[in-house]
């Protein structure tokens, strides 16, 4: 029989190997909880892409989401996601509070972008194209400058370089001051701008050419019934802006993606959806340097630049 030493000397080891093992036994998995929310985060950062109101927004979804599917195909560091603004006005307040991490706005929205943040590192090509047009009814008595006198002109936006701001420049230049001497509708898209003048609700109306060609495939009615009466001079494309606390090496995906986009099939199919050549990497001063040199020109001779947003 055992003395009561020894049976408390066996607890006692025993009580010692049963803690032991609690303590250093391996963690054993916690029982998943299911909320509504996914409790592991994504690695992969979103970023929003945004082009200036060239179109409406079904057109501009055909135009420019496969771009963006492309991105997100050829890259697994980040994804884009395409946005579309109503007008001008929408486009500008959101570049204004950093709401998109790569744009395409015009040559104008892109100098200001720079101070709410971006850069300029490219632009679209085809140099040429970017003029403003023009256009009034076949069947209406505008022939010559002096015609417009005291008419209704519309544009899309007053910062709209191409379809207001270089018309403007070029009719105050051949003697007609609009602000002064006619009537401006600034109507919020360059589709607007086109059908007031089909719809006799303006004598001219002022665009530019990849959305008035783009328009008039559609719309057949349309390049029946209205002319490109003048067109201005041309000056550089719109510029490719990326904001300033996008990682460098995600900017280079990004931004080797679309400057390589003319050199395959698949690239030049989606470049051909978007009226385009090709973009262009640019260093930042000398595209706003080509800017600068019409800006300076155009508030010379009107006073002052439009103001973003929509504001007067």
């Amino acid at each position: 029989m055992k003395t009561p030493s020894v049976i408390f000397h066996f607890i006692f080891i025993v009580t010692a190997i049963l803690n032991f093992s609690c303590t250093k036994q391996p963690k054993r998995e916690s029982t998943p909880i299911y909320g509504k929310e996914s409790t592991v985060q994504s690695v992969i950062v979103e970023y929003t892409f945004a082009i200036h109101p060239l179109h409406n927004s079904r057109r501009y979804f055909e135009v420019y989401q496969p771009l963006v599917d492309y991105i997100n195909q050829h890259t697994k560091e980040f994804s884009v996601r395409l946005e579309a603004s109503k007008d001008y006005a929408h486009f500008e307040e959101k570049l204004k509070n950093r709401k998109f991490q790569f744009a395409i706005p015009n040559p104008y929205q892109s100098i200001q972008s720079l101070q709410y943040g971006y850069t300029i590192f490219g632009k679209m090509g085809d140099d040429e194209r970017f003029r403003g047009i023009i256009v009034v009814r076949k069947d209406s008595h505008i022939r010559s400058i002096e015609d417009l006198r005291g008419e209704v002109i519309s544009f899309p936006s007053a910062t709209a370089l191409a379809a207001a701001m270089m018309p403007k420049y070029f009719l105050k230049t051949n003697g007609l001051d609009v602000e002064k001497d006619a009537k401006c509708l600034y109507v919020g898209s360059q589709e607007s701008s086109i059908m007031n003048v089909y719809f006799g609700k303006t004598k001219a109306g002022c665009t530019w050419p990849p959305p008035w060609e783009s328009f008039l495939k559609d719309h057949p009615e349309v390049d029946s019934a209205l002319t490109i009466q003048w067109q201005t001079e041309p000056l550089i494309n719109n510029g490719l802006v990326v904001r300033n606390d996008v990682p460098e090496q995600h900017c280079k995906i990004f931004f080797d993606i679309l400057f390589q986009l003319h050199t395959h099939r698949e690239g030049k199919e989606i470049l051909k959806r978007i009226n385009l050549s090709r973009f262009v990497p640019m260093l930042q001063k000398e595209y706003t340097a080509r800017v600068n040199t019409f800006l300076i020109k155009y508030k010379n001779l009107f006073g002052s630049l439009p103001a973003m947003g929509g504001k007067k």
